[in-house]
């Protein structure tokens, strides 16, 4: 193990659930589309330093998608060797580092490409972003314009475009309203690479397909299925019915600090939010807000101690909260306390708890904070421990 794990907070990344999800997703997509693994913010807070070195050396994944330069370098400092993606805005000054970690870049217009190939010494690596309807990034426009904006950035000398891509709105809402719309995202997208294709620009890879597009909107024109969310075991959308089996990557344990027995009408944390209607035990738990663990819980959210159900009370505060624990027996300081994962037959998933809290499980699993080390897990063993 890299550190040792002090048994505060802690969050467990399971290499099983890991490979399970994607070959299910694999599986379920063409033999013809490749994966590319959304790895972006810290794998969404799972820890790339756990997962990435996986995906590679364990799974074979040849495609990478990150947010920015730093998380793009990062990897490959890291020994990722496949090709890397960067979604979102890289500064045309820092063209140079593009280059020299070889490192693929969205160029979002004719504008910001010119930028780019000023400043680039040899030749940066480019997928075109084009905006079908996420109104985000990207060329915008009838086919036509959208393939003249390709052929004008394609035509610049130190940029090598080597394909274009889009990202869907709604593929995980299969309403015929929400289709239609997916549907016609699409077809913009491949109708202006035919014609960019037609005018002599080389598109080798187009990809429109995310996580949700590649299960519900599979569409083999697409050279690319980008595997995000599902990869981590959290549905695209919480009320979704999904086609494959999936599992949560991460689980969130805690650390029961102290055990107390309150008389009825005792005020319990900051603002007497809750007052025991009745004698009561209360456990203290050793995580909070400042470990990304949702303030919005408060005297709503469960945990879970020696496999049973337990109400938080009180407001959480930054470093600690308080549960009931009068129907637990035996529960001391020292006890695991489980915040999102399976014990003793009960289960609770950040999906549950963005649902609670008026989120999406992809917010509460990427708000983990830096302080929680997480720990890979495989076989049921720990394999190592890192942080952020």
């Amino acid at each position: 193990m890299s550190m040792k794990l002090y048994k505060r907070t802690w969050a467990e990344i399971s290499l099983d659930a890991l490979e399970k999800n994607y070959r299910a997703y694999r599986d379920s997509v063409s033999d013809k589309i490749d994966i590319m693994c959304v790895v972006k913010a810290f794998c969404y807070g799972h820890s790339d330093r756990i997962v990435t070195p996986f995906l590679q050396s364990e799974l074979g994944v040849k495609w990478f998608a990150v947010s920015n330069l730093d998380e793009a370098i990062r990897l490959r400092k890291a020994g990722v060797t496949g090709n890397i993606l960067i979604l979102g805005y890289t500064s045309p000054d820092e063209a140079e580092e593009l280059e020299e970690f070889d490192i693929i870049q969205a160029v979002v217009s004719p504008e910001y490409a010119r930028e780019l190939s000023e400043n680039a010494v040899g030749s940066v690596r480019c997928h075109i972003a084009v905006d079908t309807g996420m109104t985000r990034i990207g060329l915008r426009g009838t086919p036509e314009e959208i393939a003249d904006g390709i052929c004008v950035i394609a035509a610049m000398d130190k940029l090598k475009v080597e394909g274009a891509f889009t990202h869907y709105a709604v593929a995980d809402t299969l309403t015929d309203d929400c289709i239609a719309y997916t549907e016609r995202q699409a077809e913009l997208l491949y109708a202006a690479a035919d014609i960019a294709r037609a005018r002599g620009v080389k598109l080798d890879t187009v990809h429109s397909l995310n996580s949700a597009g590649g299960l519900f909107r599979c569409d083999e024109r697409s050279t690319l299925a980008r595997l995000g969310i599902i990869l981590y075991g959290l549905k695209p959308d919480y009320a979704l019915d999904m086609p494959i089996d999936i599992e949560p990557v991460m689980s969130l344990k805690s650390t029961v600090s102290q055990v107390k027995t309150v008389e009825a009408g005792v005020d319990i944390s900051y603002g007497r939010t809750f007052t025991t209607p009745k004698e009561m035990k209360i456990a203290t738990v050793a995580c909070g807000y400042a470990d990304g663990y949702p303030r919005a819980l408060s005297n709503i959210g469960d945990v879970l101690i020696h496999g049973r159900r337990c109400r938080i009370v009180g407001r959480v505060c930054m470093d600690q909260f308080m549960c009931d624990v009068s129907d637990v027996p035996d529960v001391k300081a020292g006890d695991t306390v489980t915040l999102i994962g399976f014990e003793g037959g009960e289960r609770i998933t950040a999906d549950d708890i963005g649902q609670l809290t008026g989120t999406i499980g992809y917010e509460i699993v990427c708000g983990i904070s830096e302080r929680v080390p997480r720990a890979a897990v495989q076989d049921g063993e720990y394999t190592g421990i890192f942080k952020l």
